[in-house]
């Protein structure tokens, strides 16, 4: 994998938020990884929404609160937390940084952020598990060999990761993205390490008059039976990551998930999704207050972050902004990306009044300034 630029060995004066390390990951990356990076599905709608969305939403702080011996931690799944920042899955990793996944963990680890770690890891992910100094998650795919899918689990539970993460919203590949269209590869040297023996899947024989998609595709795509099925193989945390709708959220309290992701994936599966900071709040109605639901898609700043926590989110996921981090400057990127919204978000914190994430509520949006109280 050649990259067009050195990695920055220091961080430049000119980056004060997470957004200005776009320009420099741009500059860093040909054009085959910076598609995969920065693309969405389709006229990619949904891709903008999720940051025009935060955009919109205004704060109404509070003033003159006390909130010496403040702080951002929290418990989730019985882990404690330092911050409510966790890094999403992102697949391919060594596409931005020759170490990938490797590089990764280092700068969460400094930040003591949670990582969630994909299937399509270019690193495996016992290999990960033994550099981490955070919690990590396990992001899963089901494969079309559910023998093959439950050995992921176990060797997910081996090496000590602390949830299983199920990605629901993407069961069609090849059909939806930007960079399939313009022929997106993965180069020599690169490839999905956690699915190494795995034998290719074999390809339904179809009929006259039988569809590509709903007969082929979707033949192994995974259902509510398979996600009781993985409830049933492990004592992990499960949490299902791709949820917008409430009567999916009520269908997955019911099956004994223990935590939600609302996201569209980034905006690359089903373009005109809401954003989704637009989804949450129906997905926290509906599961009332039975399982913890946090957040993806569209952070770019520490006040998004208390945005999404106001809306009922227990946490975020980031994706984009430290992959910039990461091919800009590796693991010192993704330590330093965390760091400027860390400290955006104790900021925000302090100006709106909270000394804790508990104090955080729908009170601080404008728009539900008329339920304030005094």
């Amino acid at each position: 994998m050649a990259f067009n630029a050195p990695l920055l060995e220091r961080i430049p004066r000119e980056i004060a938020a997470v957004s200005d390390y776009e320009p420099y990951a741009r500059r860093r990356l040909d054009d085959n990884a910076w598609t995969y990076l920065h693309s969405g599905s389709a006229d990619e709608l949904t891709f903008r929404w999720n940051k025009e969305a935060f955009d919109r939403l205004r704060l109404n702080g509070r003033v003159l609160a006390d909130v010496r011996g403040g702080h951002t931690r929290l418990e989730l799944f019985g882990q404690r937390y330092e911050h409510p920042l966790f890094l999403a899955p992102v697949a391919h990793q060594k596409l931005f940084h020759p170490e990938g996944e490797l590089a990764t963990v280092l700068g969460a680890g400094a930040l003591q952020a949670g990582m969630v770690v994909s299937t399509l890891a270019s690193t495996p992910l016992e290999d990960i598990a033994a550099q981490a100094e955070a919690p990590l998650w396990f992001q899963l795919y089901f494969q079309p060999d559910r023998d093959f899918t439950r050995q992921l689990v176990q060797r997910a539970e081996a090496a000590g990761y602390q949830a299983l993460v199920v990605t629901v919203d993407v069961p069609i590949f090849g059909l939806r993205n930007r960079e399939q269209r313009i022929g997106f590869h993965l180069p020599a040297g690169i490839d999905p390490a956690n699915l190494r023996g795995m034998a290719a899947p074999a390809q339904p024989a179809l009929h006259p008059g039988q569809s590509i998609v709903f007969d082929g595709i979707m033949a192994a795509a995974p259902t509510w039976e398979d996600i009781a099925w993985v409830r049933s193989l492990t004592r992990l945390p499960l949490i299902l990551k791709g949820i917008t709708h409430p009567g999916d959220a009520r269908r997955a309290a019911d099956l004994g998930v223990d935590g939600l992701i609302v996201s569209n994936h980034g905006g690359r599966s089903l373009d005109t999704l809401p954003a989704s900071i637009e989804a949450l709040p129906a997905v926290v109605q509906a599961v009332e207050g039975r399982l913890p639901v946090l957040l993806d898609g569209g952070i770019r700043r520490g006040s998004d972050v208390v945005k999404a926590l106001a809306l009922g989110a227990a946490a975020v996921l980031l994706g984009r902004p430290w992959v910039y981090g990461l091919a800009a400057a590796g693991p010192l990127g993704v330590a330093h990306t965390l760091k400027l919204l860390r400290e955006e978000l104790e900021v925000t914190m302090a100006m709106a009044g909270c000394a804790t994430l508990a104090d955080i509520n729908a009170d601080l949006l404008f728009s539900h300034h008329t339920r304030t109280q005094p």
